[in-house]
C-alpha cells in the first residue's frame, strides 16, 4: 500500500519529488440561523390596550380625581341643611315614592364603592395581573377591609349625622361581605348607626320583586320610613331604575330628572368600570374579551 502524506508547505517547496496531492472539496458553510426572538416573561407580554392603567392611574394619582370628589362633597354638605327645611323636598325617582312625606325622618342615601370607599387597589392588582374582575379575587378584597375612604366623604356624612340625618348605605356587594364591608366602613370614619343603616345585595323587601342588582327593592324600603334628602353615586343605578342598559337608554330614562343633578342627585366620577362599559356591548359579559372590546370601539366616536 502506498501512502500519500500531505506535508507542510516549505517541505512540498523543497521536496519537488512529492506528488502534489488532489484539491479536497470545501464543506458547505452552515448559513448561521436568525436569532430567536426574545421570550418576555409572561408578565410584560405586552399589555391589553384597554387594561385599564390610565384609569386607575388616574384615579390613584391624579390630584381633580381628589378635586371632584371635594367639590361634590362640599357642594351637597353647602345645600343640605336647605333640603331638610324644604317642605316636599325628596331625591326618590317618581315611580319609588309610593307614599306620603309627612311625619317621615331625614336621611341621605349613598352607594359604597367608589361613592364612599376607594377600591383602586383592587383594580391596580387586575391591572398588574393582566386580569379582570371575577368574584373570588373582589372577595379576597373586601376581607381586607383596606378600603380607604374617599375625599370628602367623611366629613359629609359625619356633617349629616350630626343634624340628626340618618346616612344609609346601598350597596350591591354579596350578603356574606356584609360583615367586613361595615367593619371597613368604621375603620374608614363613616358613621354607621348599626345594621339598619346599611342594604346589601341579600336585603329581602317584602311586596317587591328584585331585578338583578337593581337597587329599586331597597330604595323603596328605605322611603317607607324616610324622607331622602340626596342621593349620591357613581353610576345611574344607584339613583333609580334602569331597565334600557345602552347609552341612549340610560340618557333617555335620566332626562326627567337633569335638574336634580347637583340638587338631590350627586354623581361621582368612576372610570375604571360602571354599567356603562356593558353597555357597549349588549351587558353581555360571556363574550370573549376581545369581541367585547370590538363592540366598545365600533361606538366610539372618530369624527
Amino acid at each position: 500500500m502506498i501512502y500519500r502524506y500531505c506535508w507542510p508547505l516549505a517541505a512540498v517547496l523543497a521536496l519537488a519529488g512529492c506528488a502534489s496531492p488532489t484539491k479536497p472539496t470545501p464543506a458547505p458553510v452552515a448559513t448561521p440561523a436568525a436569532p430567536a426572538p426574545a421570550v418576555r416573561p409572561a408578565a410584560d407580554q405586552g399589555p391589553k390596550a384597554d387594561d385599564g392603567l390610565n384609569a386607575v392611574a388616574w384615579a390613584q394619582t391624579a390630584v381633580e380625581h381628589d378635586l371632584v370628589y371635594r367639590e361634590v362633597y362640599r357642594n351637597a354638605r353647602e345645600k343640605l341643611l336647605k333640603a331638610l327645611r324644604t317642605p316636599g323636598w325628596d331625591a326618590l325617582e317618581h315611580s319609588e315614592r309610593q307614599n306620603k312625606l309627612k311625619g317621615l325622618k331625614p336621611a341621605v342615601v349613598l352607594d359604597v364603592d367608589e361613592t364612599v370607599l376607594d377600591n383602586s387597589p383592587y383594580q391596580a392588582r387586575l391591572v398588574r395581573a393582566h386580569k379582570e374582575y371575577n368574584e373570588a379575587s373582589w372577595a379576597a378584597w373586601v376581607k381586607e377591609e383596606k378600603a380607604k375612604a374617599l375625599p370628602g366623604a367623611v366629613a359629609f356624612t359625619q356633617f349629616a349625622a350630626k343634624h340628626g340625618i340618618a346616612v344609609i348605605y346601598i350597596t350591591n356587594r354579596a350578603k356574606d361581605l356584609d360583615t367586613y364591608t361595615l367593619a371597613n366602613l368604621r375603620k374608614a370614619g363613616f358613621p354607621v348607626s348599626g345594621p339598619q343603616a346599611f342594604l346589601g345585595l341579600g336585603t329581602y323587601v317584602k311586596g317587591c320583586e328584585q331585578i338583578g342588582t337593581q337597587k329599586t327593592c331597597r330604595r323603596q324600603l328605605i322611603a317607607r320610613k324616610y324622607r331622602v334628602l340626596m342621593q349620591f353615586g357613581d353610576q345611574l343605578g344607584d339613583f333609580m331604575t334602569v331597565y334600557d342598559n345602552s347609552p341612549a337608554g340610560t340618557r333617555r330614562a335620566v332626562k326627567p330628572y337633569l335638574d336634580w343633578i347637583g340638587q338631590r342627585w350627586f354623581v361621582l366620577p368612576n372610570v375604571t368600570y360602571g354599567s356603562w362599559q356593558p353597555a357597549l356591548f349588549n351587558n353581555d359579559w360571556a363574550q370573549p374579551r376581545k369581541v367585547r372590546r370590538q363592540m366598545m370601539l365600533d361606538k366610539l366616536h372618530y369624527n
